[in-house]
This record gives structure tokens, C-alpha cells and sequence, in this order.
């Protein structure tokens, strides 16, 4: 009898932990997003834009040599982005590439 109070008190005691921490981890997340809005808005009022990382001409590179898979593998090695986010970015690059 007491083994199982003390089990429920521990799954109820993880379940308001869990909950509580990711209350906080999405509030976070707004705070973020809402201060990345407001980032892009000053750069874009003062004309500042990003640097482009460096090893970019390798993606170009591999572009070029029509090795898309590669480039997006290589533009995600150097910029740290995910999976879906390197092919919107190697896909846009693809569309501006010089002939």
C-alpha cells in the first residue's frame, strides 16, 4: 500500500515537473522569436545584412558540379542549420548560380 502512494506521488511529481518545465522552454521560445523579429526589422531599417558564412564558395563549388545532395550536406557543416533549412537555402542559391 505504501510502495504504490509513493509510486503515484512520483509519476504525479514527474507529470507537474514536465509540464512546468515545458511551459517555460515555449515561453522562451516567444521571447526568442520575438526578439529575432526585432532584430531582423534594426537590420533591416539600417541596411545591415549578414555576412555570408565562410566555405560558401565550396557549396557554389558543388553546385556547379551539380552535386546538390553535397551542397546541402556542406552548407549544413558550415552554417550548423537543419535539414530543411540548408535545402531552402542551396535551393535559393541554386536559383541565383551563374551559368
Amino acid at each position: 500500500m505504501n510502495t504504490v502512494f509513493l509510486l503515484v506521488m512520483l509519476v504525479a511529481t514527474a507529470g507537474w515537473i514536465t509540464s512546468t518545465v515545458t511551459l517555460r522552454v515555449q515561453s522562451l521560445q516567444r521571447k526568442a522569436d520575438l526578439m529575432e523579429r526585432r532584430l531582423a526589422l534594426l537590420l533591416d531599417h539600417f541596411g545591415i545584412e549578414e555576412p555570408e558564412p565562410a566555405g560558401m564558395d565550396e557549396v557554389r563549388a558543388l553546385l556547379r558540379a551539380n552535386r546538390t545532395i553535397s551542397a546541402i550536406k556542406e552548407y549544413r557543416r558550415i552554417t550548423g542549420a537543419g535539414l530543411a533549412e540548408a535545402k531552402l537555402a542551396v535551393e535559393a542559391l541554386e536559383l541565383t548560380k551563374q551559368p
